[in-house]
């Protein structure tokens, strides 16, 4: 798979920065000029129509002049608690089969979350010029909605897979989440779920954020691949096969005969990963009084978990909130 510089990449490697940078701007000044609510977990901003922890605004904003999109660029974008972890470990298995063995295997000593680094969260110790050090293909993943990524994301053919969830799951998936990777955070499931109908929760609103990559999975067929949680948990070895052939990797007929596509789905399934040392200890301290451990991007894994949290009302609440939202769309839940 070819990666090939943009544009505009090139124009600077000659040129030079553009003449307005964004790093040098005072970037806390420009924050503080956003709208903020409190609720959840921190204060969040509402920053091009959507709500952020402030201080992943700042990298936001920086990272529309360093990050380049390169034509062999694969990004797996989603909303928070929403399968991510699940769809890093399968892309990164797919497009790697080549050069790892399922008995010693990346994913049996790391995360999944590192093995795809995400474009506007760098990891720890580096920082937001470390993805132009990559080499290509890179496989990166995002929790930005289309239209905070570079416009050039669409003009320069990135391959996008975006994986979303059923609203309900998604929102108690986030509230469990919410609560365990701040320190001293309790919020209660009734305040949250207000929130979330509201359209006011992390990377929110929840429906504009899957409408946007609906919308280009529409226009770009062959670029942009809109999954469903619960597509996977129902035919794994048939989305394994449909991942493998989007991301210009397809599975070969030796591959069939040898199982591949079940011993893919078998080292990235939820029991396999969760039974690993290096997902039930550990964790990334990203600052802002926020600590993830390895252990919180794993919970249950399964589809309808809300008809544990949820009271009936709630249930037909959100779905009707969802219906009104995604009305004329052809997308459903």
């Amino acid at each position: 798979m070819a990666c090939i510089p943009s544009k505009s990449e090139a124009e600077t490697a000659t040129n030079g920065p553009p003449p307005e940078d964004v790093s040098s701007r005072n970037l806390e000044d420009l924050i503080r000029t956003l709208p903020t609510r409190e609720g959840w977990s921190q204060p969040m901003v509402l920053y091009k129509n959507y709500w952020c922890r402030p201080h992943l605004v700042g990298r936001i904003m920086l990272l529309q002049d360093t990050f380049k999109p390169r034509r062999g660029d694969i990004i797996l974008a989603t909303q928070p608690k929403c399968g991510t972890t699940w769809l890093k470990a399968l892309a990164f298995t797919i497009t790697n089969r080549s050069r790892y063995s399922f008995s010693d295997h990346p994913l049996l000593t790391s995360n999944p979350q590192y093995l795809v680094p995400f474009i506007e969260i760098p990891d720890a110790g580096r920082d937001h010029t470390y993805l132009e050090t990559l080499p290509c293909p890179r496989l990166l993943s995002t929790h930005l909605p289309l239209s905070m990524l570079p416009s050039e994301t669409s003009s320069t053919g990135c391959r996008i897979v975006y994986l979303c969830r059923e609203p309900k799951d998604a929102f108690v998936s986030r509230w469990h989440f919410e609560n365990k990777i701040v320190k001293g955070s309790s919020i209660e499931l009734e305040k949250a779920f207000d929130m979330f109908c509201e359209g006011f929760s992390p990377s929110g609103p929840f429906w504009d954020h899957c409408l946007e990559y609906w919308k280009e999975s529409l226009a770009r067929q062959d670029e942009v691949l809109f999954l469903k949680y619960e597509e996977i948990k129902s035919q794994p070895e048939q989305v394994v096969r449909q991942l493998a052939k989007f991301l210009g990797v397809p599975l070969t007929a030796e591959e069939e005969s040898a199982g591949v596509a079940q011993e893919v789905v078998k080292l990235c399934s939820f029991e396999n990963l969760t039974s690993l040392q290096v997902n039930q200890t550990g964790g990334v301290d990203h600052g802002n009084k926020i600590y993830v451990e390895n252990s919180v991007f794993f919970r249950k894994g399964k589809v309808g978990d809300w008809a544990n949290h949820m009271s009936e009302e709630m249930a037909e609440k959100l779905d009707r909130v969802i219906e009104e939202k995604l009305k004329g769309s052809g997308l459903a839940f």
